[in-house]
């Protein structure tokens, strides 16, 4: 395959894998019952075969028949405490809906009667009141055991005082706290020209798509009636909100305090034409992205807020937006075998498709099998070929990527669009010139959005402003959108996959990565439990683009991941590590971080390395006889800390993916190392 001088691919075939006993076995054992552990094989490459081939079975019966698999995304109860706050506030609560969700709540809660926001997790303060005010709604008593704990908790934290800005909104709708006690943000944001500091496209776009409908909220100020008191929040109710002294004026701490104290005062003195001009001006920016299906962005938080904030300036419960609206989040709803009801912060089908089509190839599946077939047609209609908000930035690049939802046409990512065009390289689909054009398109949009630094954010480029972390309203998760070494490493791949290794864009993303490195050995990982992630996805990237498995920089990779390599062979890391670098490798071993990391000492060559031996057989002896691993840590990244995710089909690919390139040596064809 070539590479034209203006960056265009030409013919662009797909890597055809040999067959494998792992074909040859697609059925063992794929009747046999959930939960119970597969016997240890003497033999570690049969055992890896054998585990091989039951995933394969596993992960093909999964497969939606349009050719799409989703796994459910599972994230905290704050998702589920603000679906019943919303209902609140509408006047839509539903009896059934409720108590399906307070069952979900409370199966959730720790024995010191708190809510973590990841398995294994401490208490988080915010999390735990949103879930507390949720079992009020549903009828919980204050004084009920598990109730009276978490209040306890909570007050010995300092309060509702202590919990984040968008937990204190919530409260706020209903008079639990005083509007005049929250961060101020004036809807006239949306006047502010792209080129001016904290104009809402310096934000992140999930950050932007909730800050815009939360502007409406913040001017409007509107309280509902609360049907209980919460003085069993505060550490003492006469006087919920303590005064704080500010920070230095000299620091931008001090700094945006002031500002948002300035905010407040033009809050009583602002303009009414201006301020209604500007709410309305927000209002069409909310109701032009919304989604097919009516969601904001394929994610629950823009949603909720914009439904509230356009509810506000009189769309009725009927009206198609709000209506529309509401039928999204309601399939965002897993209905479970017990009567709870748990709600996804968002889908994700796309990633997960392409990441199940990458793994189902390099585990031996023929290219042309029916359903990677299958699996392609439903990638390719899901491209994006109509601008977005990304356009800002890069107003003459063409469209072409993907995003990760079912519908998110705003937002195509380049991290699925890398993963994307990854899948559809390695699946023989009998329209070969469809395949070839949308894998240019999805290149060269990728390609497109490379930062000026050289590496890739997620959604747009150059989103790197300092500012808007900055900002008191801005307490509930990173908010930018800068490069990050997981993206670049799947763009890096990518190029190096279509032939375009000498390419300067490339070349820079490479530079940028090797110059990225810590001194550990490891790379960050922006939207993946962690260092293990970061690796995992960059030192098979090196390798695509022919760096050597004798590079330091890969054997100090391989050094570090040899040294966090659990006694029971798997590795693993905790959500911990994003806070506390000790962490840094360290954690119960998982299925999908035992597969990153052996994806990434394969990719340097260590096939025959006693760390590969010991990762391939954890996976083999852990593997449950239907084929999958049980995985209950969350090993999935929203914001860092303060957002994480429990993929849940990631226990599947992952291991699949690295136990499939070490039984083929290699991803789909393409042996590994140097």
């Amino acid at each position: 395959m070539t590479a034209t001088t203006d960056g265009s691919t030409g013919a662009l075939q797909p890597r055809a894998p040999s067959a494998s006993d792992a074909t040859a076995e697609t059925t063992e054992n794929t009747a046999a019952t959930a939960g119970t552990r597969t016997a240890v094989q003497p033999d570690t490459a049969a055992a890896a075969r054998r585990a091989t081939a039951r995933a394969t079975a596993h992960l093909l019966a999964a497969q939606d028949p349009a050719g799409w698999w989703k796994g459910d995304l599972e994230t905290n109860v704050t998702m589920d405490a603000e679906d019943l706050l919303l209902r609140q506030f509408l006047g839509i609560q539903d009896p059934e809906l409720t108590a399906a969700a307070a069952r979900f709540i409370r199966g959730e809660q720790r024995e010191d009667g708190t809510w973590a926001t990841f398995y294994g997790g401490p208490g988080e303060i915010s999390t735990t009141i949103e879930a507390y005010v949720a079992l009020r709604l549903a009828g919980d008593a204050p004084d009920a055991p598990h109730m009276a704990r978490a209040s306890a908790w909570i007050r010995e934290r300092g309060g509702v005082a202590a919990s984040r800005v968008f937990t204190r909104i919530w409260l706020a709708l209903f008079g639990w706290w005083k509007w005049d006690d929250l961060p101020e943000l004036p809807p006239e944001l949306i006047y502010f020209p792209k080129w001016f500091p904290l104009n809402i496209y310096d934000f992140g776009c999930w950050a932007r798509q909730t800050i815009v409908p939360l502007t409406i909220v913040s001017a409007k100020r509107p309280v509902r009636p609360a049907p209980f008191a919460l003085d069993e929040l505060h550490t003492d109710p006469r006087r919920p909100n303590p005064p704080q002294p500010l920070a230095p004026a000299a620091g931008w701490d001090g700094v945006f305090q002031r500002l948002d104290k300035a905010l407040h005062l033009y809050h009583k003195v602002a303009v009414r034409k201006l301020r209604g001009a500007a709410m309305r001006s927000a209002a069409r920016w909310i109701i032009e992205r919304q989604e097919n299906d009516g969601c904001w962005g394929g994610i629950q938080p823009p949603a909720v807020y914009s439904i509230i904030a356009l509810h506000l300036l009189g769309y009725d419960i009927d009206h198609p937006v709000l209506r529309t609206g509401l039928a999204s989040l309601d399939r965002f709803a897993v209905w479970r075998e017990d009567g709870a009801r748990m709600i996804e912060a968002c889908q994700s089908p796309v990633w997960d498709t392409c990441l199940a089509a990458i793994a189902l190839a390099d585990a031996g599946l023929p290219a042309d099998h029916p359903q990677l077939v299958k699996a392609a047609d439903w990638m390719l209609a899901e491209q994006i070929e109509r601008p977005g908000d990304w356009m800002v930035r890069r107003p003459q690049l063409p469209p072409g990527g993907w995003a990760f939802e079912f519908e998110n046409d705003n937002y195509p990512d380049i991290d699925d669009t890398a993963e994307v065009v990854l899948a559809l390289r390695r699946i023989a689909h009998p329209d070969q010139e469809r395949v070839a054009a949308a894998v240019q398109r999805g290149v060269r949009w990728s390609a497109g959005m490379q930062s000026k630094n050289g590496a890739w954010g997620a959604f747009d480029a150059d989103n790197t402003s300092p500012f808007p972390n900055r900002l008191p309203f801005c307490d509930f998760g990173e908010v930018i959108d800068p490069p990050s070494a997981d993206v670049t490493a799947h763009v890096v791949e990518m190029l190096a996959d279509v032939g375009r290794t000498d390419d300067p864009r490339t070349r820079r993303g490479i530079d940028w990565l090797l110059a990225e490195q810590e001194p550990s050995g490891a790379w960050f990982g922006r939207w993946g439990t962690n260092y293990v992630y970061g690796t995992g996805s960059v030192l098979p990237a090196l390798a695509a683009a022919g760096i050597p498995a004798s590079h330091p920089a890969v054997r100090r990779a391989v050094g570090w991941l040899e040294r966090v390599q659990n006694e029971d062979g798997g590795w693993g890391e905790d959500q911990r590590s994003y806070r506390d670098k000790s962490w840094a490798g360290r954690g119960a071993s998982t299925a999908s971080q035992t597969g990153w990391a052996l994806m990434a000492l394969l990719a340097a060559g260590e096939r025959e390395s006693e760390a590969v031996r010991r990762g391939v057989r954890w996976l083999a002896d852990t593997q449950l006889d239907d084929g999958s691993w049980a995985e209950p840590y969350f090993t999935g990244t929203g914001f860092p800390w303060d957002f994480s995710i429990n993929y849940h089909l990631y226990r599947q690919v992952f291991p699949l993916t690295a136990l499939g390139r070490y039984v083929n040596g290699g991803p789909a064809g393409a042996p590994l190392g140097d």
